[in-house]
């Protein structure tokens, strides 16, 4: 993965190629970030990136996303997702809409039934199961 430094460099070069414009800020990994790809901060015009979009090949789409958010501030329009000026400069750079999802969708756990020899993927239907099972066995 890259370092902040190398996360900065990339995002100035990706702005002069696609934007015509520099980027003056930092870029910095955040680990908080579970389900977006980054952010913007306008308070002092710094970017966060989600080190598990890093080795996406979507991540340039990603760091575009942002980059639209930031030049827009810059130029005082319209930089919010629902602003019309935001939807035309991200669609012109080619930039992602939505972050791709990075949630990890593995089942963790797997309950059997011993009578049924079932196996129930979560707690809920686990649940449902064994009221259902324990029916059946008293009549």
């Amino acid at each position: 993965m890259l370092t902040n430094q190398e996360l900065t460099a990339k995002v100035k070069e990706i702005s002069l190629t696609y934007f015509k414009q520099s980027f003056d800020h930092e870029a910095k990994w955040n680990q908080r970030l579970r389900t977006t790809g980054g952010r913007f901060f306008p308070k002092d015009l710094h970017l966060d990136f989600n080190p598990k979009m890093a080795e996406l090949k979507d991540f340039e789409g990603v760091i575009l996303h942002e980059l639209t958010h930031y030049h827009l501030y810059r130029s005082k329009r319209g930089y919010k997702h629902r602003d019309a000026d935001f939807k035309r400069l991200l669609s012109q750079v080619g930039g992602l809409r939505y972050a791709p999802s990075v949630i990890d969708k593995k089942i963790k756990y797997y309950y059997s039934c011993k009578i049924a020899a079932n196996f129930i993927l979560d707690k809920e239907k686990l649940i449902q199961k064994s009221i259902a099972v324990e029916n059946v066995e008293g009549n």
